[in-house]
């Protein structure tokens, strides 16, 4: 068999192409650039911890997208300061709160906003002050091990109490 060295290049340019289209796909549906904020108002939130959260996430009301996640930054006690740009059209009350999701068991991070009842609305630099942190995937299994764990040593000393001695007959 024969080498034949335009072979070599034109599978590379393939495999190339097909790691750039990857990537793009990867990326798609973010809003990565600074046009992005255009027709939005900034607020922020503050968590505790926002593990995964990035730039460009979606911010969403309803299961429907309202915005996007800005820059990250830390306060003065190392809290996350997140920045959500929320599309100028949608109006949120004051009391509403922030709380950050998993798509899935392992996918990205996205901001749920649950609306409150309140009839003053945030405005541009307003803060949410009812947050709730990233659960964190390795702590939540762990939570669910444990539950199991307890279930199971409760079954076991209730089956250990309620077994016949051989004195009871």
């Amino acid at each position: 068999m024969q080498h034949n060295p335009n072979r070599d290049v034109l599978v590379g340019a393939v495999g190339v192409a097909v790691l750039a289209g990857l990537f793009a796909f990867s990326y798609a549906g973010k809003d990565l650039s600074s046009k992005a904020n255009v027709g939005t108002y900034p607020v922020a939130a503050t968590f505790d911890r926002i593990d995964g959260l990035v730039a460009g996430d979606e911010v969403r009301l309803g299961g429907i997208r309202v915005g996007t996640v800005g820059m990250p930054t830390l306060d003065a006690s190392y809290r996350a300061v997140v920045t959500l740009n929320i599309q100028n059209e949608i109006r949120i009350p004051v009391d509403s709160a922030a709380a950050i999701h998993t798509d899935g068991l392992f996918g990205s991070k996205f901001v749920v906003l649950e609306p409150g009842v309140e009839e003053d609305y945030l405005k541009s630099g307003s803060v949410i002050t009812y947050t709730q942190p990233a659960m964190i995937v390795s702590e939540l299994l762990g939570m669910i091990i444990d539950e199991g764990h307890a279930r199971l040593a409760e079954q076991k000393a209730a089956s250990g109490a309620d077994a016949p001695t051989q004195g009871d007959n």
